[in-house]
This record gives structure tokens, C-alpha cells and sequence, in this order.
């Protein structure tokens, strides 16, 4: 083990962000130059960049939760999660040079359809994301202690991988997308390949190790039974409603079936969702580790889960809001406004973490910081829906939503890690990442035909507005960590 591990340094956490940085940053250039690729280059309609951006949360689906629980039970090349964040990471690099070229590739397969190759390409980007972005944050937990330490571990994280998300951004914005899309896949190789070599991870989950403690106290074992279908559906409560309009939704959009009329299947989840959601959120929450239906980790998924149909109308229509708002702007322009727009939002995410959101949640709790995170996020989409009619203003609200941005990928996964059984992190972390990608399904095709049929595209960030107002409001009746009877001690410098 390194030094720098042994103490807990700034330079380890540094070191520990790197994979999630490769994931974050190959995100990020399939954020910037996904749509728009398929708009100029190939001309698909909205709804259609909606079902190929609908590829992503699939991958999540299938990627995060399985491979959360194998890796919480395997060991070789001396690690549980490295081999799937190198594997993951060789995938994602190669994915990112075959986006430019999905003609090149329909031509040299001799088929007729685009978006058939658009959607495989993207389907296997994310699914390599998906592998290794799991791995890359229960890593974080499974070499941190519980408490300061590892809300450290994640909020370095995102300064880290905020850091070049920015970058990201920025390189599209005065260079070009395609040099953005090169330079990605050669990032995103070396930080998923190297660093994971020189961080050691623990051979037995939850257990004491001397200086890097992974636990403050032992952590319960965890019921072989919690890996079944079974029980993750029952974990998964509060986001049925989701579930099953994914998979309805799925399958009329590529089957060709008609849908049921008068939207009734929709109104049927939407009310399902909002009962499933407030029967979860009016519990209380009895302690960390709680056994009795989980039910702090369920809060943080229903609370959760608002923010990213929120967070995935931004990035998947924010081209389709600005074509529409500033109609002058020719393509070269309007992907500026878009990458620049995102820049915006990642340079607050990346400065204000450990700078500012640390010191905070050790003086509030984390809990009440990233709903008030949430919360001034909810007021920038209002915003852009109201004045966003010029790119500065739209760059000024954009800073607003950085500050919740900041928070959405920095703070939840500390409160959710010290809900669950260290044992089983990675199974957690999957299921987790649910709360994520089935909003995103939503956003992507339910919300994609609502913005495609409307005349006024600026309903793209009332939508934004609304569920993650909502969103901010579920976050405050989520109990705070235990260990947070320890705040107002700092948390920054070195161990």
C-alpha cells in the first residue's frame, strides 16, 4: 500500500478520482457531441436522438447492477473492482472513437438505417460507462472510513472529475468536437488503465485495516438473498412506477405497437410513481443499516430519482431549446451555446465541492446542503424558462444550476453509502444507480415526445423546473447520517 494511502492524503483522493474522471469525461463528450452529431451529421428528428439517448440508461440497467454485485463477490488481478474498471475503461476508449464514424461503420456493414447504428454504438459506449463507473465510486467507499473521510473521497471526486469535465467542454467549445472525441478516447484509456495499480483495495469488505480503517464500526455481513430479483424489486419500491413505463414505453417506441389510448398507461405510472414515492418518504427512517424494508436507502431513491428526468430533459434537448429560443445561430453556433452552456455548468461543479459544499455539510450535514443544492438548481431552469432568450443569460442561470449540479454528483453517494451494508456496497451502488438511469428513460422517451410535439420548446426547462422542485422537497425528509453528531470538525487537509 502507498504512503499516500496509508495517510489519507489530498494526493490519494487525487489518485482515487482518476477512473471516475475517465467515466465522467467520456460522459461528458457523449453529452456535448451525441446529439449534436445526430442532428447536423445525420439529421435524425428529436424523438429519435431521445431513443438513442434512451440506449444509455438501458446500459445502466443492465451494466451498474450486475456487475455492482459481482464485483462485491470476486477477486483477481488483485482487486474487486479494478479489473472492471480497466476492462470497462478499453471499451469506453474505443466507443468514443467509433461516434464520428457510425457512417463509416454503416457503410462498411452494407445496412440501410442510421439509427440502428447510432443506437448500438451508443448502447455499447454506455455500457462501458456503466461497467466501470460502479467499480470507480465503490472503490471510493471501500478505501475510505465511514464519516468525513469519505464524504472527502467523493467530493474530490467530482472537483477532480469536474475538473475535466470542464475541459471537456471547453475543448469542444474552441476547438472542436471531433478533436474533443480524439483526445477523450486517449484520457479516458490512461486514467481507467493506470491508476487503478497503485490503489490497493481491501481483501475482505467492512474489514478494520490498521490507519485506512474502511469502517468505524462492523458492518453486518449481509443476506445472500439480497443479490435475488426478488429482493431487489422489493428494494427498488419507490421506483416501480418508473420501471414499468421504461419497459412500456420500450417496447411500443420498437415494436411499432400502438399505444394504449388516451394515455392511460402513462397516467397509471405517474400515479403509481406518486404513491409508491409519498408512501416512502412519510416513513421513519429507524437508523443506518436498517433491515426493516431499507428504509433510509429508499428515501434517498425516491428523493433522487426527480433530480435526473430533471438533469436528462437539460442534456438531451438543450439543443432543440436553443435552435428554437435563438433561431439565427447556424450549427457551428449553436453547438458553441450548448458546449458552452455546459461548460458553465461543470466549471461551478468542479470549483465549488471542496471548496465550498464540504465545509458546509460538515457544519449543516450533507442531507440539508444538497437539498438547498437541489433546490437552487430548480430555480436556474426556472430561470432559463423565463429569461433564457440570449446565451449570456442562459450561461448566467447555467451557473445557478451548477451549484445543484455540484451537489447531484458529489453528495448522494456519501449519504447513500452509510445506509447500506459495506459489504454489499456494490449491489447498493447498482441499485442506486437505478434512481438514475429510469428517470433518464423517462426523460428520454416520455418526456422526448412531449418536447418534440410542443410549439414552444422553452416547456423543456419548466419540466427541468417542476420535478427537480419536487426533488429538492423529498431530499429534506431524508434522515441525516449518524455520524454527522460530528459536525462543525473539518473535514479538508491531509490525514
Amino acid at each position: 500500500m502507498l504512503t499516500i494511502q496509508k495517510k489519507l492524503t489530498n494526493s490519494f483522493y487525487a489518485l482515487l478520482s482518476l477512473p471516475a474522471t475517465a467515466m465522467g469525461f467520456a460522459l461528458s463528450v457523449q453529452i456535448a457531441a451525441l446529439s449534436w452529431i445526430l442532428s447536423t451529421q445525420y439529421h435524425l428528428d428529436i424523438h429519435d436522438v431521445g431513443l438513442v439517448w434512451a440506449a444509455g440508461p438501458l446500459a445502466g440497467i443492465i451494466g451498474q447492477v450486475i456487475i455492482g454485485v459481482i464485483s462485491d463477490k470476486v477477486w483477481f488481478w488483485n482487486g474487486r473492482r479494478r479489473p472492471f474498471i480497466i476492462i470497462g475503461g478499453i471499451l469506453a476508449s474505443m466507443m468514443l472513437l467509433a461516434l464520428p464514424n457510425i457512417g463509416v461503420i454503416q457503410a462498411s456493414l452494407g445496412t440501410g438505417g442510421i439509427l440502428g447504428i447510432a443506437i448500438v454504438v451508443a448502447l455499447t459506449l454506455d455500457l462501458a460507462i456503466n461497467v466501470s463507473f460502479n467499480p470507480t465510486r465503490s472503490i471510493i467507499a471501500d478505501v475510505t472510513p465511514e464519516g468525513k473521510a469519505r464524504t472527502k473521497g467523493y467530493t474530490w471526486m467530482q472537483t477532480v472529475s469536474g475538473s475535466f469535465g470542464v475541459m471537456a467542454y471547453f475543448i469542444g467549445a474552441m476547438l472542436d468536437n471531433y478533436i474533443l472525441i480524439y483526445s477523450g478516447a486517449v484520457l479516458v484509456l490512461l486514467f481507467s488503465v493506470i491508476p487503478p495499480f497503485f490503489i490497493k483495495e481491501p481483501r475482505e469488505l467492512g474489514q478494520q485495516d490498521g490507519e485506512n480503517a474502511v469502517s468505524t464500526e462492523k458492518q453486518p455481513a449481509g443476506d445472500p438473498s439480497e443479490g435475488s430479483l426478488l429482493n431487489m424489486l422489493r428494494i427498488i419500491e419507490p421506483l416501480w412506477g418508473f420501471l414499468l413505463y421504461a419497459v412500456y414505453a420500450m417496447v411500443i417506441r420498437l415494436s411499432g405497437i400502438p399505444p394504449i389510448p388516451y394515455h392511460i398507461f402513462e397516467i397509471f405510472a405517474l400515479l403509481l410513481t406518486v404513491i409508491l414515492i409519498g408512501k416512502t418518504l412519510i416513513k421513519k427512517e429507524a437508523g443506518n443499516h436498517e433491515e426493516n424494508g431499507k428504509t433510509g436507502f429508499q428515501k434517498v431513491l425516491a428523493a433522487h430519482s426527480f433530480t435526473w428526468i430533471g438533469v436528462q430533459t437539460m442534456f438531451i434537448y438543450m439543443y432543440a431549446y436553443v435552435k428554437d429560443t435563438i433561431p439565427a445561430l447556424d450549427n457551428d453556433a449553436l453547438g458553441n451555446v450548448v458546449n458552452w452552456s455546459f461548460f458553465t455548468i461543470n466549471l461551478i461543479a468542479a470549483i465549488i465541492p471542496v471548496l465550498i459544499l464540504l465545509p458546509l455539510a460538515a457544519r449543516f450535514g450533507r442531507v440539508k446542503v444538497h437539498a438547498t443544492g437541489i433546490a437552487l438548481m430548480a430555480a436556474g431552469y426556472l430561470g432559463i424558462f423565463l429569461l433564457g432568450h440570449t446565451p449570456a443569460m442562459i450561461y448566467v442561470m447555467m451557473a445557478v444550476i451548477g451549484i445543484g449540479w455540484a451537489a447531484t454528483i458529489s453528495l448522494p453517494f456519501a449519504i447513500m453509502s452509510q445506509k447500506v451494508p459495506q459489504t454489499r456496497m456494490g449491489l447498493y451502488m447498482g441499485l442506486f444507480n437505478l434512481s438514475v438511469v429510469l428517470p433518464q428513460l423517462v426523460a428520454s422517451l416520455g418526456v422526448g415526445e412531449l418536447i418534440s410535439n410542443a410549439a414552444d420548446k422553452s416547456i423543456t426547462f419548466l419540466i427541468c423546473s417542476v420535478t427537480v422542485t419536487f426533488s429538492s422537497l423529498a431530499w429534506f425528509l431524508v434522515k441525516e447520517p449518524a455520524d454527522h453528531a460530528t459536525a462543525g470538525t473539518p473535514v479538508g487537509g491531509s490525514h
